[in-house]
């Protein structure tokens, strides 16, 4: 009988008597019981962004990151024939950084202030006073949704999906290759420690089915495979909609373009890596996103996809560098090296640039969007 030490947390001690009476649990639900328990969840209890927190995200490391994102909304409802209502969705606000960066720079453009509707896709209290405090200056109408698939789909008028590091913190699981076939990897308890570890469930052919062919035709012993089911579940559901409504959708996170072996799941606390398994509910968890997967899921639901672009290009493409020497006109010596500051780190191939990855999907009826090449779907 596993033993739960006095120095146990409410959640560690949770989790542990679940795999006592049930055995080890997927490494999906413990990200799940990590990061959103009602009660004790790392993304429901507290605010993880900025330098008081445990990572910062590109809106805040420059309002440029916003501001451009706002204008590739703008052109793209341009594109569509300006709508007169259109549903802006962020899936995974933060603050509201973004939105409001991007609000702020789309304001003086002609009739999309009163096209626009924001909605936030966002489970955590904490959070939703943010956004609410960061939009508020701009009179436009909002609404809080749980889960994507709670917004409602109006007749004719059609979305923009923004989701910025959000794919990264959706649960996954992971398969590894044995002698004979694919074992899923489980976290449970240690007999002697009491502490939690992973360990390997029986191998079966039943998994096999998860991994690309294309990968369990290379595969070695000890090769990991992570698979993201809400992560699929969720592109569909924007495929669909974007097919139905109209619209397009950017995907920002960091991870491979095309579907890889890899064992990419890590933890933050403290701006610092920190031990997966450790102190579950106080430390930020990820993993890569696999876009080729997300792009292959879009186009079976019958929408298109761009290439995959790195984050350096696509700001690029956009204009950042202008931006950053339009701003500097007005700024003193030290905003200059701040704003040049700022600028490296979002577009530079050994910071954000290379490492975060770009992925714009849209509807099969809808003209593509800016930045869109190598059209797939």
């Amino acid at each position: 009988m596993t033993t739960t030490p006095e120095t146990d947390s409410p959640l560690l001690a949770h989790i542990k008597r679940r795999i006592a009476v049930s055995g080890p649990i997927s490494i999906a639900d413990f990200m799940t019981e990590a990061l959103a328990h009602p009660e004790h969840g790392y993304y429901r209890k507290q605010d993880p962004f900025g330098r008081a927190g445990d990572f910062i995200t590109a809106p805040e490391v420059s309002q440029m990151f916003g501001e451009l994102i706002g204008l590739w909304a703008a052109v793209t409802w341009q594109q569509m024939g300006s709508p007169p209502k259109i549903d802006l969705i962020e899936l995974g606000p933060g603050r509201g950084t973004l939105m409001s960066d991007a609000l702020r720079a789309v304001r003086n453009v002609p009739g999309i202030g009163d096209a626009l509707t924001v909605r936030f896709v966002e489970t955590s209290p904490v959070l939703r006073t943010h956004q609410q405090t960061s939009i508020m200056a701009y009179g436009i109408p909002a609404t809080w949704h749980e889960a994507f698939d709670d917004i409602p789909t109006r007749s004719g008028v059609p979305a923009i999906v923004i989701g910025n590091e959000f794919f990264d913190a959706l649960p996954i699981r992971q398969f590894e290759r044995g002698e004979k076939g694919w074992a899923e990897r489980l976290v449970g308890v240690d007999a002697n420690s009491g502490e939690l570890g992973f360990v390997r469930g029986r191998e079966t052919p039943v998994t096999d089915a998860l991994i690309p062919a294309t990968l369990r035709a290379t595969a070695k012993k000890g090769d990991i495979f992570e698979s993201c089911a809400p992560a699929i579940a969720i592109a569909d559901q924007i495929a669909r909609r974007l097919n139905e409504t109209g619209g397009g959708a950017l995907f920002i996170d960091y991870g491979h373009p095309g579907s890889a072996f890899g064992d990419t799941l890590q933890a933050l606390k403290g701006h610092q890596y920190h031990p997966v398994l450790s102190e579950p509910g106080d430390a930020d968890l990820t993993a890569h996103v696999d876009f080729a997967a997300l792009s292959r899921t879009m186009i079976e639901a019958g929408a298109r996809t761009g290439a995959v672009l790195t984050q350096g290009t696509f700001l690029r493409m956009l204009g950042i560098e202008q931006r950053a020497e339009l701003l500097k006109t007005s700024a003193d010596d030290d905003q200059k090296t701040a704003i040049d500051q700022a600028l490296s780190r979002l577009i530079d191939a050994d910071q954000m640039g290379t490492l975060f990855k770009v992925l714009i999907g849209y509807g099969r009826d809808t003209t593509p969007p800016p930045c869109v090449s190598g059209v797939a779907g």
